[in-house]
């Protein structure tokens, strides 16, 4: 994939996992994630095979992943970690993983290699963003819009900034309801250029830049905080364009067949994959690492491309990426990482994020309630 030859590895330093690997395994799991079309691929691809080859096992799902640091946080402090396994964006692992929330691991111990014989560590490469990441998928954030709107003449958005374009584009926008990827959005469309967006976003005034761009479609704008509001707000035709998940966007796309069309210009790339907790009970441990190694081989991650167009995370599962499982319809035209689809992309600084979002979150949330 083009994108993987553009971002740094990260390292493993504890091993962890072999020794359990014979112990006594707990019976069930409790799975984090993030509902809708994506949590079902993962039902698909991981959990029910994986039930049907363990008998007895069971599996409960939390759909809290937005909230996944907060709520870890207030479990450990309380010394009641109850999820066994949680599926986060790259920038949520790295700041868990920096509190010593997440297990720190060894992927070439806990990880299967790739059925054509790659390594671990070069089959997931860039990937591997730090210690207790362990990579599914590289999904984008993108844009979707109304093919329909009588109000545009016929004009069709071809660039993100036409997002912001209030006079050609009427209607209602719709954005996630978090500061991450909207502030980047914004400067490139104020101008900034795409290698000093954060050194802008550094200082005050150029966060100030952002929420000042974002300003000019404010009262124009539906605020999500679940992955499935855009589609609906789409489908329901309450928005003309807004920012969603590409893979939610597929599935109102292709599935539901609404008159609706991607925007992928300047989508924002991003990994999605499993942290365990810090800490958990040996046989609780012992289960999800049978699961981990399981769930993220070769075969496993195409799979689960089969289901949602995001695209798997091993470069040994791309060969395997095929038709849509339901509909037949071939899948790598769909995938964010698709050449055609991927002319200008953004990668979210994951340091940045980690080492800023706190106040960087509490400023555009203020910044929403005036």
């Amino acid at each position: 994939m083009k994108l993987l030859t553009t971002l740094l590895t990260g390292s493993a330093l504890v091993a962890a996992g072999s020794a359990f690997a014979n112990d006594h395994m707990a019976s069930d799991m409790t799975l984090v994630s993030w509902g809708g079309a994506y949590q079902t691929s993962q039902q698909k691809a991981y959990t029910e095979p994986y039930m049907a080859a363990n008998e007895g096992v069971s599996v409960t799902w939390d759909e809290s992943s937005n909230e996944a640091v907060s709520k870890l946080r207030a479990m450990n402090e309380a010394g009641n970690v109850t999820w066994d396994l949680v599926d986060v964006e790259g920038p949520d692992s790295q700041r868990l993983c920096d509190e010593g929330l997440a297990m720190e691991i060894d992927f070439d111990d806990v990880l299967a290699q790739g059925d054509d014989g790659s390594d671990v560590e070069d089959d997931f490469g860039p990937t591997l963003i730090n210690d207790c990441f362990i990579p599914q998928i590289v999904f984008s954030t993108t844009f979707g819009y109304r093919t329909d709107v009588e109000e545009w003449d016929g004009r069709t958005p071809t660039s993100l900034c036409d997002v912001f374009d209030l006079e050609n584009f009427p209607g209602k926008r719709a954005l996630e309801k978090r500061p991450k990827k909207n502030l980047e959005w914004a400067l490139l469309c104020d101008g900034v250029a795409q290698e000093d967006l954060y050194d802008v976003l550094e200082t005050p005034e150029g966060l100030e830049q952002s929420l000042a761009k974002l300003d000019t479609i404010k009262d124009e704008t539906i605020w999500w905080s679940s992955g499935a509001d855009t589609p609906q707000l789409l489908a329901d035709g309450e928005i003309v364009i807004g920012s969603a998940y590409n893979g939610r966007l597929f599935s109102v796309i292709e599935e539901q067949s609404q008159p609706v069309a991607m925007l992928w210009d300047w989508q924002v790339f991003d990994f999605d994959g499993w942290v365990i907790p810090a800490d958990l009970p040996d046989d609780r441990l012992a289960r999800v690492l049978d699961f981990v190694k399981y769930a993220t081989d070769t075969q496993r991650l195409a799979d689960q491309a089969a289901y949602i167009s995001y695209g798997p995370a091993r470069a040994s599962s791309q060969p395997l990426v095929s038709t849509h499982a339901e509909l037949g319809i071939e899948m790598a035209p769909h995938m964010p990482t698709n050449p055609a689809n991927q002319k200008n992309f953004l990668v979210n600084n994951i340091e940045w994020w980690a080492d800023n979002q706190d106040d960087v979150e509490a400023r555009f949330q203020a910044w929403l309630a005036k």
